[in-house]
């Protein structure tokens, strides 16, 4: 692995079409994908040596990677990743940590992390990552660079090794806006035309609350701002997301209970999400990947191993359908609020990067903070772009369809 990539590449080569043409959309653009996806003769590794000598190469190119290839761009390699999408941290025991350029001493964020350097190290003009539960956001939050996880089920994710269906998306990275565009027309099929403008921009005041004041008044600020400069100041409006989730969302009172099991700092409704998010992710884990897991849990790496194996053992087949009628419910409740083309405006995440190899332990009230935050996008399957306003700490506004992207 070369010195100076910040540890981003778990291995590099060049694949581009036989016969690129200066015509083409991304001609001239360099690419790298996560090592999730199916590169036909390479082995997606899923960021764990034993599971990449234990399956055989692919037989064919995922079809996100093939259409940004007939885009014309040219592909130099796959990148890091947390062992089985398990991690939103970065870290990855068997191969290393890859070096955020953002942010040193700090993780880099994952489970997408290589694709995040990548881009933010300028390897590359932009980035192929998936997204489950924050694995595109994170990482480009904690690295500095622009972010997008599209709606559930736009892009395809067939060639991409599952983590759990019913959340699994693919997002891409760049430095530049109009390269993010660029690659998102391509993907999502849509014509190079003017955007729409918001009709409505919805400031979630409560979540952020969950950042320092000093953080959540200078971001706010920065937002409005942008916002009043854009399209006039007559389109913000103030919300509390928890209450109005919490009201409009009744099959979640299943999951929510008073101790708050540690998410005392949270959003009481957001974090009963986040259980219900989580039942949903062990059924499908566990049918994924049980049996290989089962076979293999020796070769995961300390920590991860613990986390996965307790994963699957906590798996139910219990109140599967209220989970599946909550993704509905909640996708019903945002469609209601934003409308065609309505905007709701959240912090990514909670604060900054944390240290590396700070111990979980001490992490858990970030962290529940930051799965509140994810878990909105991710079980009502709108999608999100990431906005930088302040260092390490980019918007993530929710858009309920990507016209607006």
């Amino acid at each position: 692995m070369a010195v100076d990539d910040c540890g981003a590449f778990i291995e590099k080569f060049l694949l581009q079409m036989s016969s690129p043409s200066d015509q083409l959309p991304l001609s001239g653009l360099t690419f790298a994908v996560k090592d999730i996806f199916d590169i036909e003769g390479y082995v997606a590794g899923f960021g764990n040596p034993e599971w990449l000598r234990t399956h055989p190469p692919a037989n064919q190119t995922a079809p996100a990677v093939l259409t940004i290839l007939r885009g014309g761009a040219t592909c130099i390699g796959k990148t890091m990743m947390d062992e089985m999408a398990f991690s939103i941290n970065g870290e990855n025991f068997h191969y290393g940590t890859p070096q955020n350029p953002c942010a040193s001493g700090r993780i880099p964020g994952g489970s997408s992390s290589g694709s995040g350097v990548a881009v933010a190290a300028k390897l590359v003009d932009f980035s192929l990552g998936t997204d489950t539960g924050g694995s595109v956001r994170v990482p480009a939050s904690y690295c500095g660079v622009l972010g997008f996880r599209p709606s559930h089920g736009v892009v395809s994710t067939s060639g991409v090794i599952p983590m759990t269906q019913s959340f699994d998306t693919v997002g891409w990275f760049a430095r530049d806006s109009a390269i993010l565009k660029r690659v998102g027309w391509l993907l999502l099929h849509e014509p190079e035309v003017e955007h729409y403008k918001p009709t409505k921009v919805f400031i979630a005041e409560d979540c952020f609350k969950l950042l320092s004041s000093i953080t959540s008044e200078r971001l706010t600020q920065a937002f409005v701002s942008s916002v009043e400069k854009l399209f006039g100041g007559h389109l913000i409006k103030q919300i509390s997301l928890g209450k109005y989730v919490e009201d409009k969302v009744p099959s979640l009172k299943h999951f929510t209970i008073e101790e708050n099991d540690g998410y005392k700092h949270s959003i009481p409704s957001l974090a009963a999400l986040v259980r219900s998010k989580r039942l949903l992710q062990r059924h499908e884990f566990k049918i994924n990947h049980g049996e290989w897991v089962g076979s293999y849990s020796s070769h995961l790496g300390p920590g991860i191993s613990e986390q996965i194996l307790e994963f699957i053992r906590e798996a139910t087949d219990e109140n599967i359908d209220l989970s599946r009628s909550i993704q509905i419910e909640l996708r019903e409740v945002l469609a209601a609020l934003l409308e065609d083309f309505g905007v709701l405006a959240i912090p990514t995440v909670p604060g900054p990067p944390p240290k590396l190899n700070t111990d979980i332990s001490e992490q858990f009230d970030f962290r529940a903070k930051a799965f509140s935050l994810l878990t909105i996008a991710a079980v009502s399957g709108v999608c999100q772009q990431i906005y930088q306003s302040m260092r390490y700490l980019p918007l993530w506004c929710v858009l309920l369809q990507e016209s607006l992207f």
